[in-house]
């Protein structure tokens, strides 16, 4: 396999998407749907297949592009647009005109709704297109028995109802009919019906599910239980049923729809283009940030750079927010409905584009990436130098009881869980976090400064100003003041505070810097926690030995070893507590557990 092509599949998504394949010359060569890309794609390269097309197929593939979306059935509505847009030369199925079906709700008086597989552009509403005529079916008997509307494809104008040209048929006869034909049904309650279809079709159910449900009781009391779990399970069928896909709309015209995401030196920005309703291209483009650009900025030169590259004229662009391009082009920054689920899709496929960057960088180049980040984290924090070398403390403690603290450690911004520490406090009495916080320190520095190990960059301290007070008379103390810099986070408003500094510094909450930060304070809170508990075990479970008559130490130190907890122990049988410490004095401890 090409060595790119392999990079391209390992960073590939796991989810649900349609890939592209392109030959050397970047033709189009095949156009396919996967509830997981990495899995699907990589399939094609681990084997040889049974069918000859498809090993003259892989041979030819050079490149892979993708496109995002919420789940599988969505995929398969793009993949059916895509094949009939590009005509991909190894695609056999859905190359025709054959299309999925749709509901149509007919631009006329006494509106018709049925199922089609053909857009005629002549006011009809449109909902869809469904990926199973069985769903379709489904919902138009659903709609029949909620709503008995006509079938027939009479003219019902006023003139030919009122001069008595129709007579009902069978249909009203049998109650699925109310017969507008005879001006037995108004115009007003029929639109009435037709609204609320309109709603159910939208994915609005709550009206319809009230009355349906309403109807299925009174069929229960009617002792009618057939009928009504006929009505359950349509119900069912109705609750379950996703009622239009974010793929395709075809209220959404000829539009452009461009999204962007960004980070401290690169912007991504995606281009979706809408034509009849459906998605029939995709492409995501790299700019590089020169003069820490605004998003706006990058998004405004992207837009008039796709335009021109790809001959774009739609009049109508979905952007995140507003840009100026003159009054020749409209620029909607949708908050609800189809336009934003549009828009939803094309950031979703911009983060994943950048997240496959990243990942190829950290493959091919992982130093890159680091040295990247360490830049990104010296001008965040202000600092003198790249923190490659982190340590944070966290003190733990319940009611004063126990208490530890935990110092871990990060190098090139990942933990490096050889150097992480435990302490044990010793000069503290009760609950007292500063004092704590204060002898952990010193203890930390002067061991490294004794030893002549190497001393962090940075320094982080979990908690707000107070310890932060603490834990610099330990670094003055050691004669390390502007030799490390030391900063403290508090958890409420993840405020950053440096010493002799009364405004907290406050990072973007998206910034790489403050994950970082986040995950050394969240493992050493981690760390130290699971410390303090087994150390709470473990006294608790000394202190109940220790009054048990006839146990010694020796036997004591036993128990602890093998059942490390108070409860362990009293939950052991007398066989298990004998294979430890021998028949008689299993005995005692049974027997004192017992009385106890």
């Amino acid at each position: 396999m090409i060595a790119s092509l392999e990079l391209q599949i390992q960073t590939l998504p796991d989810s649900p998407g349609v890939y592209q394949y392109y030959d050397k010359e970047g033709k189009i060569l095949y156009v396919g749907k996967a509830k997981n890309l990495k899995k699907r794609v990589a399939s094609y390269f681990n084997k040889i297949h049974d069918n000859a097309k498809t090993n003259v197929l892989v041979k030819k593939i050079v490149s892979i592009k993708h496109i995002v979306v919420p789940t599988e059935t969505d995929a398969l509505l793009l993949e059916n647009n895509l094949i009939k847009k590009l005509q991909p030369r190894y695609n056999v199925m859905l190359r025709d005109d054959k299309t999925y079906p749709w509901i149509c709700i007919k631009n006329e008086r006494f509106p018709r709704i049925f199922s089609t597989r053909k857009m005629i552009k002549d006011g009809s509403e449109y909902f869809g297109p469904y990926t199973s005529f069985k769903t379709v079916h489904t919902i138009l008997d659903l709609i029949k028995e909620l709503y008995p509307l006509r079938t027939c494809n009479y003219d019902l104008s006023k003139s030919n109802i009122d001069s008595g040209k129709f007579k009902v048929c069978l249909e009203y006869h049998i109650g699925n009919c109310k017969g507008p034909c005879e001006a037995l049904e108004t115009i007003t309650d029929y639109e009435k019906k037709v609204q609320a279809i309109r709603e159910i079709l939208k994915g609005n159910f709550k009206e319809s599910l009230k009355d349906f449900k309403k109807h299925m009781g009174e069929l229960a009391a009617e002792m009618k239980f057939e009928e009504a779990q006929k009505i359950k399970e349509k119900i069912d069928v109705l609750e379950n049923y996703q009622a239009k896909s974010t793929i395709l709309n075809p209220k959404i015209s000829n539009i452009d729809v461009f999204s962007i995401v960004s980070d401290e030196s690169m912007a991504y920005v995606n281009f979706l283009q809408i034509s009849h309703g459906a998605i029939v291209r995709s492409h995501t483009m790299e700019l590089k940030k020169k003069l820490e650009e605004t998003d706006e900025e990058l998004l405004e030169l992207a837009v008039v750079e796709l335009r021109e590259r790809f001959h774009l004229n739609s009049k109508e662009i979905i952007v995140p927010f507003e840009l100026n391009f003159g009054e020749k082009i409209k620029v909607t920054v949708p908050k609800l409905g189809d336009k934003k689920q549009i828009l939803d899709l094309s950031e979703r496929n911009a983060k994943f584009y950048r997240m496959d960057q990243l990942k190829q960088i950290k493959i091919v180049d992982p130093d890159r990436h680091t040295n990247r980040i360490m830049a990104q984290m010296q001008k965040d924090l202000r600092l003198p130098v790249e923190p490659r070398h982190i340590e944070c403390f966290d003190n733990s403690n319940i009611q004063g009881t126990n208490p530890v603290s935990a110092c871990v450690v990060f190098k090139d911004g990942k933990p490096s869980k050889k150097d992480y520490r435990l302490f044990n406090i010793k000069t503290v009495e009760g609950p007292n976090d500063f004092a704590s916080m204060e002898e952990v320190v010193y203890r930390r520095y002067r061991r490294l400064l004794e030893e002549n190990q190497p001393l962090p960059q940075l320094i982080i301290i979990d908690g707000g100003k107070g310890q932060l007070s603490s834990a610099l008379k330990s670094i003055d103390d050691l004669g390390l003041r502007g030799k490390i810099t030391i900063i403290g986070i508090a958890k409420r408003l993840e405020e950053l505070f440096y010493p002799g500094d009364s405004v907290p510094l406050y990072l973007d909450k998206k910034s790489e810097t403050l994950k970082i930060i986040q995950q050394l304070r969240n493992e050493a809170h981690r760390f130290g926690i699971t410390f303090h508990r087994d150390k709470r075990s473990k006294a608790a479970l000394n202190s109940s030995i220790e009054s048990i008559p006839g146990i010694g130490e020796k036997t004591m130190q036993a128990l602890i070893l093998h059942f490390k907890s108070v409860k362990r122990l009293k939950m052991a049988t007398e066989k298990e507590i004998s294979d430890v410490v021998g028949l008689s004095k299993a005995k005692k401890i049974v027997e004192f557990y017992r009385n106890e």
